[in-house]
């Protein structure tokens, strides 16, 4: 079953989030393993009582060969340990369901900077200096405060309700309900969409049965369009500058949270590959866009 995505701590009082350490994902491949496998402590007991390390001087071709036998047997174990990993790994640890397969890969060196995405295009982390991408619009004058409404984005198809989000016991951002799979999160402790400054959205990737509001948002690139009906009869129209799949050991803080003083917009969901052991995705994926536009809301849209 899929838990809730799990995205990067807030600070306390409102403040900067901080990189959530735990990870989330789809379709599962064998983890890393953490060092080599163990060995088991075998403990060989030497005629006439004593036991190992504490051989007596005058045998020592009894020690020799009691030394070779050990290594065997400890030899013959790891290998069986082994063995049972790379028979068991793909149905054990992989996730049998409708989900597209995701391949695991190895520790891959950081972009100098965010890239622009598209269809067919691997999503990479960029170094952590990097700025936060900005399209080739000028940026519109930021607006008022005034809370979000409605989330749409035509190349997706997306037109969803927003629900204001705030943090939990932990510290942790609070998500959408995971039984609602077509509604966004904004974090209210944050600015505004329009407001000067990155406003975060959040929404699911999937739910415990289907596919949820986020599941294309890896589709986006450079160029395209989000729009944020506001509760003001506004919409802040945003263009997308560029898009990342981070790892959430490695969460991008400042790009995403940083003070910024045009008026911009992160979208967040999860990405990656799916660890059933823990439960979680691995990676983010992050949307960046600026606001280049606004107009008023038509009367339907209020």
């Amino acid at each position: 079953m899929t838990t809730p995505p799990e995205y990067p701590f807030p600070g306390e009082n409102g403040g900067q989030p901080h990189a959530d350490p735990g990870a989330q994902g789809a379709q599962g491949y064998p983890q890393p393993m953490q060092g080599a496998p163990y060995a088991p402590q075998l403990y060989y007991q030497y005629p006439g009582g004593e036991q190992w390390g504490q051989p007596q001087r005058s045998d020592r071709g009894q020690m020799m060969r009691a030394v070779l036998i050990i290594a065997a047997v400890a030899g013959v174990v790891t290998v069986v340990i082994g063995l049972l990993f790379m028979v068991n790994a793909p149905d054990q640890y992989g996730l049998k369901d409708s989900r597209t397969p995701l391949r695991l890969q190895s520790e891959p060196s950081l972009a100098p900077s965010v890239g622009p995405g598209g269809l067919g295009q691997p999503l990479t982390q960029a170094v952590p200096s990097a700025p936060p991408p900005v399209p080739s619009l000028p940026p519109a004058p930021p607006m008022q405060p005034s809370s979000p409404k409605r989330l749409i984005i035509p190349k997706l198809g997306i037109n969803a309700p927003i629900k204001s989000v705030g943090t939990d016991k932990d510290g942790a951002i609070e998500t959408p309900p995971i039984n609602n799979h077509n509604l966004v999160g904004w974090y209210r402790y944050g600015p505004t969409p329009g407001q000067a400054g990155p406003a975060v959205m959040l929404g699911h990737k999937d739910t415990t049965t289907r596919s949820a509001v986020f599941s294309r948002l890896h589709e986006m690139q450079y160029g395209d369009t989000i729009e944020v009906t506001r509760m003001d009869g506004t919409v802040a129209i945003f263009t997308v500058g560029g898009i990342e799949q981070a790892d959430k050991k490695t969460f991008p803080t400042n790009r995403v949270y940083g003070n910024a003083d045009a008026a911009e917009l992160r979208l967040i969901t999860c990405g990656g590959t799916y660890n059933r052991t823990t439960g979680h995705y691995v990676d983010n994926v992050i949307v960046y866009a600026r606001m280049t536009g606004t107009r008023t809301a038509s009367s339907s849209s209020r």
